[in-house]
């Protein structure tokens, strides 16, 4: 299975902190940011990562984490010029995965979770990386779902549509930014149009795996916080505090 960080983007919500730096390289209490989803993955069994990172910064990441070799995994690097869209950046590292399927994480997003859970989601990413097709979406259950990716359930608690931060969301649950993909994910890249944001939306890409009924979906356990407002870098700072004092807690 290869992995997929994703730490570009301009982090205008957390100004003036990030008018110097990149968001992801924000301190969240004892690691930069991007540490936290970059050790997810490295416990999924994950080894091999691209990172994409905008192009003003991109010399820091390779100064903080250099080939990944003191991590025990290889890094190579993609530059997106211009920050266009989650779907955008993971379309840049087709040359490289195209014939692999992909685990992707957001650079600020920050999961505490036990070994149980660990368990189940390696379990997943095991299937994926033996083949599996289709798309598979990690939810959680938060208080304020408007600022994320909805999902909309039917009566029998299946998705039926995603709909990007809606003013009136339809549930409490929103897609995490840990998303596993298939082979497919590039070609359908490819066909996707700009939103009114002139972005290729992540969620427009899930939607397509959707309409073709290759969409599946877990419910995680434990905490979960991205880190793209202020009050949110709040919170993953409290679960990164968490974290570095629970000696048993496997990420």
């Amino acid at each position: 299975m290869k992995g997929v960080l994703l730490g570009g983007g301009s982090g205008t919500r957390l100004n003036p902190l990030t008018r110097v730096t990149n968001k992801h390289l924000l301190p969240v209490y004892n690691k930069p940011m991007l540490y936290y989803p970059l050790e997810f993955l490295i416990s999924l069994g994950i080894k091999n990562v691209i990172l994409v990172a905008g192009r003003e910064y991109a010399g820091d990441f390779a100064e903080l984490l250099g080939d990944g070799s003191e991590l025990g995994i290889n890094i190579t690097y993609r530059i997106q010029n211009k920050p266009l869209g989650i779907a955008h950046a993971i379309g840049l590292t087709g040359p490289i995965f195209k014939d692999e399927n992909l685990a992707v994480i957001l650079g600020d997003n920050i999961f505490k979770i036990d070994k149980k859970e660990l368990t189940k989601i390696k379990s997943i990413v095991m299937r994926f990386d033996a083949g599996a097709e289709g798309c598979r979406l990690f939810l959680k259950c938060v208080t304020h779902p408007e600022r994320f990716g909805v999902p909309v359930f039917d009566r029998m608690r299946k998705i039926i549509k995603i709909e990007e931060k809606p003013i009136r969301p339809k549930s409490r649950y929103v897609v995490t930014g840990f998303y596993l993909y298939d082979t497919t994910v590039y070609d359908r890249i490819k066909k996707l149009k700009p939103s009114n944001r002139r972005e290729l939306e992540v969620t427009d890409l899930n939607n397509s795996y959707l309409l073709e009924g290759k969409l599946e979906h877990t419910i995680i356990k434990g905490k979960w916080s991205d880190a793209g407002t202020f009050e949110s870098l709040y919170k993953a700072t409290a679960i990164a505090r968490d974290i570095a004092l629970d000696k048993v807690s496997v990420v």
